[in-house]
């Protein structure tokens, strides 16, 4: 409806269900970083109109499936406001069904996340990855890639990684360089478990909660180490 506009919790619950992970904290930093403005009534309630919402999807589903930093989608946006065509970021992904699998689509400075579950045997992961079976040893052996726990079947996340690695052989980075990034994420992983673990001891805080609040909080980092190296890289 033209000139419809909705307050910040009206927004969270209309984009919920399809990113699940969404909180007002997360829609105010977005704001913080300048990549939404909202107008503000005279009380000072933000008025979200039909353009700011569209805008808050396309921000949210470029980190979701193309976990692009806040730099890239501020180009994109600024792209937008200049009425250019900014990339795309809805690209087809990886299927998760073993018999339709193909090697996975990468952009220049993109790897598609899947929107599904990925469930893939040895073969299928070779195959939708575009790695040689010697080159998925290698990366095993190294624990870079691996089963779901508990599991026979590889994830999203292992078919990523194998993704990136193919890749990044082709500018000269070699397990050993993956290995430099896996110590890296192993930290990252290890100070976001420590700062979750009091949450949890919480007797009345749901699982469903602290995971929510882990989703954030992991979001929020990963922004936050992809603006960091960006940042390094400019210097």
């Amino acid at each position: 409806m033209a000139g419809q506009v909705w307050s910040i919790g009206q927004v969270m619950k209309l984009l919920k269900p399809e990113f699940t992970d969404l909180s007002i904290s997360k829609i105010r930093f977005l704001e913080s970083e300048g990549l939404l403005s909202p107008e503000r009534a005279p009380s000072g309630y933000r008025k979200y109109a039909q353009a700011d919402v569209e805008r808050l999807q396309y921000i949210l589903t470029c980190q979701r499936d193309n976990f692009q930093p806040l730099k890239v989608i501020r180009e994109h946006l600024e792209m937008i406001d200049r009425g250019e065509e900014p990339p795309a970021v809805d690209q087809p992904s990886p299927p998760g069904g073993p018999a339709e699998t193909e090697p996975a689509s990468v952009g220049p400075a993109v790897i598609r996340r899947a929107k599904g579950p990925i469930r893939m045997n040895r073969r299928e992961l070779v195959r939708a990855s575009g790695i040689t079976e010697a080159h998925l040893v290698e990366l095993e052996r190294h624990q870079l890639v691996r089963t779901k726990r508990g599991q026979q079947w590889y994830g999203q996340e292992a078919l990523m990684v194998c993704v990136a690695s193919r890749r990044l052989r082709d500018f000269g980075m070699d397990t050993r360089h993956i290995r430099a990034i896996r110590q890296a994420a192993e930290r990252e992983a290890g100070m976001i478990e420590q700062t979750v673990m009091p949450h949890a001891r919480h007797a009345h805080q749901a699982d469903q909660q602290v995971s929510k609040l882990a989703s954030e909080i992991t979001q929020l980092v990963i922004h936050a180490h992809a603006a960091m190296v960006y940042d390094l890289l400019e210097h």
